[in-house]
């Protein structure tokens, strides 16, 4: 039997309407954020919710606040999460590697150095930098039994001509951040970079079509940016006809990150430290 009030739902007339379309979302700017301590990374993932709002997320294999490690087994559920919500994903290097030089024989240099960690120098292969890129898309699919996207974010976001060739070769594409308002400053020292002047800044420059960066949490920043000006900055490009797109809706990427992934299967695996 019906109750009164599904009676009333059923009645002739009193059909519910339809819900209203979603507008378009046509003065895009896409949120990014690489991989840091993850001390605020629940935050920035309940400030975009509150949103509505999906980003793209950079992974590597970095020191966590509570003693692990970004893709580490306590993370693993978090990430499934973030991945069920409709988020994209890309590679950040397994182990943080910023480009610092290419050598005559085709190598590369790198310093590898994450949250505290003691910087080293190593060098690679072009073969050896195409692991460092697809071993986090490794893990992600691991941990979330779906496929990363082939693009990736090089830490600093320090490249080259010869790197960006090699990372293509291997089926990944580089994704910056847009110049100088894409950079949101999170990684500057708050004693002179405060909160209030990054949020004023940063609604001064950013335009519609921008990619903007900023990570789930800096070591070295005392008063952290997020989300202390992520939450204001969101509304405030909101109020001013903004929306928050994925890359996959960007006109840069969108071809790219249809392409299905490329197999990961002949990649030696590496440890998780």
């Amino acid at each position: 039997m019906l109750s009164l009030l599904g009676a009333t739902l059923l009645a002739p007339g009193l059909h519910a309407q339809p819900a209203a379309p979603t507008p378009p979302c046509d003065k895009p700017v896409y949120l990014t954020f690489d991989t840091g301590h993850m001390g605020v990374a629940p935050l920035i993932v309940d400030t975009l919710k509150r949103f509505d709002a999906k980003a793209t997320f950079f992974l590597a294999q970095e020191p966590t606040k509570d003693g692990g490690q970004t893709l580490d087994d306590k993370w693993a559920p978090w990430w499934k999460a973030l991945a069920e919500q409709g988020h994209d994903f890309g590679s950040h290097t397994w182990y943080h590697d910023a480009w610092v030089a290419d050598l005559p024989d085709g190598r590369f240099r790198f310093r590898r150095a994450a949250g505290e960690q003691v910087p080293q120098i190593v060098e690679m292969s072009a073969a050896d930098y195409c692991d460092e890129l697809r071993q986090p898309a490794r893990r992600f699919a691991e941990m979330t039994g779906r496929s990363m996207s082939m693009i990736f974010r090089a830490p600093a976001g320090r490249t080259s001509a010869a790197l960006l060739a090699a990372a293509r070769a291997c089926g990944f594409r580089h994704v910056g951040w847009a110049q100088p308002a894409g950079f949101l400053g999170d990684e500057l020292p708050s004693e002179r970079f405060p909160n209030q002047a990054l949020l004023e800044q940063a609604l001064r420059r950013i335009k519609p079509g921008d990619i903007l960066m900023a990570h789930l949490g800096i070591w070295s920043r005392q008063d952290p940016w997020a989300p202390a000006v992520l939450e204001p900055l969101m509304q405030g490009l909101k109020d001013r006809g903004m929306c928050f797109a994925p890359l996959r809706d960007h006109p840069d990427y969108a071809q790219w990150m249809r392409r299905p992934p490329e197999s990961l299967a002949l990649v030696r695996p590496r440890r998780m430290n």
